[in-house]
């Protein structure tokens, strides 16, 4: 055996792995290595990866001191002495985590606690990291010794490039990072989505364990194929991987009935059973083939979820804290609060399960409503501005129920003066409650010439195909997901969902949607492409019931 495998108990590792050929890495070029790692040049080498591993650790950017392995021979009898390493405690930040052994003999698993230790003497800021030990186990199977391990771990949570996110260490980083795959998953996952909000009360509890799925669940083939082009690619990939695991478990179990009293529990198992389904080399082409938001644009995400958790003031793992979470996130629509003549409180927690995380921590509030405010456009946009992100319900008179979730101000819509005015994010989406459910994901208003002369608005009534297209992002921009003004950004990262005047309101939706209201507000249309062969939205014409506008209050 090769001078890595003093902590391997080969009697468990996949055979794959235990390849001795001749095989080096030589390439430099970040796009050549990309492809190498996806294609798992190395899985089938142990020493192989063992110096892969060593190279691209060591190429990433720390802080200028950082703990080696000379700092670990120092300290780790000091701290550890000549006590037995499994009868000490773990520190806090990783108290109740799962440990997982894979393929590690007894002295392995016994090096995994002490080197958690020595990292919690030598990183006092880190305050919640799940993932530590599953880290620190898989790469004591391609360490020389235990303090080679420790360096390397270090150099892992020292990264100090802003671009590069690699682990989570504290409950602010890892909660937020949890409501943006939730965030995620609500778009590229939708019907296992719907499938968990069915099952499950507690949505972002389910959510809430991607990391583990990952960092605890996945069998050793799997995280070291995953682990792999983490190295290279960085945080982005597993989120990949996590989505990818929802797939196929929705794939694999819908229509079954649960095999246990919890969504979660059946979820770890599938996990833990992989290859019962999902070989490492599918499971990463799943990952690979989602078309997934750039890395810039999940760090906007993420900031934006981190500042939700903080201005809750959510920031450490404490039981008050988190309970004041849970009762936000998950009982946001109170059903002694809430009354509504459109949506009854179910409806509505299907619709906040749509709404991104971070307004999910909001309690619904009634900003309008036409059987009180009356049917006019000035005083829909008077009760509706300042009011930051709103919904939009309408019942027609044909019973159908219809709205959408409009993530930007209306007061926008002056900045075009008296023409009509686009704006909005692709966080916009309308949808369908009656007679069936159903979301419709965004597309871009494309329609300049209504922009041009106010006089021109009496064009908005032609077909669909004419007003609303599927778009691609041009790749030199962001792709205006988030609301361009939260973040400083230029304007023209904002997209054209929402369009506004004194005359009408326009709302476009994805698959082709769109809603269409006169400044009477008692009369619409919608228009619909059949592209997609969706239902439509509603009527193609209707009369209007009941409107309200809701917004989201802290």
């Amino acid at each position: 055996m090769d001078e890595y495998s003093r902590f391997v108990d080969w009697d468990k590792m996949d055979v794959t792995a235990q390849s001795q050929d001749t095989k080096e890495l030589t390439c430099t070029d970040f796009h050549e290595l990309k492809q190498l790692a996806r294609q798992g040049y190395w899985a089938k080498n142990h020493s192989l990866r063992a110096k892969v591993y060593h190279k691209l650790i060591s190429n990433i950017p720390c802080r200028t001191v950082t703990p080696d392995a000379n700092v670990y021979r120092d300290i780790v009898m000091k701290i550890i002495g000549k006590r037995n390493s499994s009868s000490l405690p773990l520190p806090e930040f990783v108290d109740n985590s799962l440990i997982p052994t894979y393929c590690l003999n007894a002295e392995g698993v016994g090096a995994i606690r002490k080197i958690i230790l020595c990292i919690a003497n030598q990183f006092p800021d880190i305050s919640f990291c799940p993932a530590l030990p599953s880290v620190i186990a898989l790469l004591l199977h391609y360490s020389k010794d235990e303090a080679e391990c420790f360096e390397q771990v270090c150099r892992i949570l020292a990264c100090n490039d802003p671009s590069k996110r690699l682990i989570d260490q504290t409950f602010l980083a890892f909660e937020s990072s949890c409501m943006t795959f939730g965030d995620l998953v609500n778009k590229y996952c939708q019907a296992a989505h719907k499938l968990m909000v069915a099952v499950s009360e507690d949505v972002l509890e389910v959510y809430s364990d991607w990391q583990r799925w990952l960092f605890g669940e996945l069998p050793m083939a799997y995280i070291a194929r995953v682990f792999d082009v983490f190295l290279v690619e960085g945080y982005k990939v597993l989120y990949r991987v996590a989505l990818a695991l929802l797939k196929f478990f929705h794939k694999v179990r819908a229509g079954q009935p649960m095999e246990s009293d919890s969504i979660q529990q059946d979820i770890r198992a599938f996990v833990r059973d992989i290859a019962k389904s999902v070989s490492p080399e599918r499971l990463l082409e799943k990952a690979f083939a989602i078309r997934l938001f750039s890395r810039k644009e999940i760090q906007l995400l993420q900031m934006a979820n981190e500042k939700a958790l903080q201005q809750k003031g959510i920031t450490v793992k404490q039981k008050s804290c988190l309970l004041m979470f849970q009762q936000n996130v998950h009982l946001a629509v109170h059903a002694e609060n809430f009354k509504s003549e459109i949506v009854s409180v179910k409806e509505m927690r299907d619709i906040w399960s749509w709404i991104p995380e971070r307004f999910a921590l909001c309690q619904p509030l009634l900003l309008f409503t036409t059987l009180e405010h009356g049917c006019s456009l000035s005083r829909f946009y008077s009760h509706s501005e300042g009011h930051e992100p709103t919904l939009l319900l309408i019942k027609t008179t044909a019973k159908e129920v219809c709205g959408a979730y409009l993530s930007t101000d209306w007061s926008e819509r002056r900045r075009g003066g008296n023409k009509l005015s686009f704006f909005g994010t692709g966080e916009c989406f309308v949808f369908r409650l009656q007679p069936e459910l159903e979301r419709y994901e965004w597309v871009i208003i494309k329609h300049p010439e209504l922009a041009s002369t106010g006089s021109e608005t009496e064009n908005h009534a032609q077909p669909a195909s004419s007003t609303l297209s599927s778009s691609s992002i041009p790749s030199d921009r962001l792709s205006p997901f988030l609301a361009a003004r939260h973040f400083n950004l230029p304007s023209k990262t904002a997209s054209m969902f929402m369009a506004g005047s004194s005359e009408c309101i326009i709302v476009g939706g994805g698959d082709g949607q769109a809603l269409y209201l006169d400044a009477d507000l008692n009369h619409g249309r919608t228009s619909h492409c059949n592209t997609f062969n969706n239902q439509p939205l509603c009527s193609e014409s209707f009369q209007i019931s009941v409107l309200e506008v809701w917004g989201f209050r802290d």
